[in-house]
């Protein structure tokens, strides 16, 4: 990702997380920015024809916020990513946005090896991140004596799929739980599947 590629970034936003997830939520041109300028090896596109059809931003955090497991602001430090740690044992991803006229055609793949080879590039511990886990909100009103917990372990078990968890278990990420009141997200009832890839 470079300085020209911002706004392009900053557009797929609202197309890749769309209602009812909280435009409070999208990146704007400064935080773009900031990553860029904070982390560049950390921060990447995919084009085509020219065309910035995807993103993804990512982190360094140490290895006490990640042992923390905390909600998503405490962890990086808000969109201005004041926990950035230089010398960090983890890469932590913010988000993945692909444009929906290029899903399904290995975009989002392509953009999870660049996140692992930074972390084998690198020598870091691990690929963590907080995975959103827009299936729970319909399925706990249909089995209200369940939990986030099973839900997630029935997705990373085959028995349900997630439209943003399954995609992860498949490219080989392992679940560790459940996050509570990770950030403000209606479908997953705020609550995020706790995720990392060991190289």
């Amino acid at each position: 990702m470079t300085p020209d590629d911002v706004n392009s970034v900053v557009a797929i936003q609202p197309l890749a997380f769309p209602p009812p997830f909280s435009t409070d939520l999208h990146w704007d041109a400064q935080h773009i920015q900031g990553h860029i300028e904070l982390f560049p090896a950390g921060q990447f596109v995919a084009v085509s024809n020219g065309k910035v059809i995807a993103s993804c931003s990512n982190t360094l955090i140490d290895e006490t916020a990640w042992q923390l497991h905390a909600n998503g602001y405490t962890t990086v430090g808000g969109p201005a990513l004041d926990r950035f740690c230089p010398q960090g044992s983890t890469l932590y991803g913010l988000d993945i946005a692909v444009h929906p006229d290029f899903r399904r055609m290995g975009v989002a793949r392509a953009l999870y090896a660049a996140r692992f080879n930074v972390v084998k590039d690198q020598s870091l511990n691990r690929y963590g991140t907080a995975c959103r886990i827009p299936g729970l909100r319909n399925f706990l009103q249909n089995y209200p004596s369940q939990s986030a917990e099973d839900y997630v372990m029935a997705v990373v078990n085959g028995q349900l799929i997630d439209r943003t968890l399954t995609p992860l278990v498949r490219l080989g990420l392992t679940s560790l739980g459940v996050i509570f009141d990770y950030m403000m997200d209606e479908e997953s009832m705020n609550c995020a599947a706790l995720l990392e890839w060991i190289s």
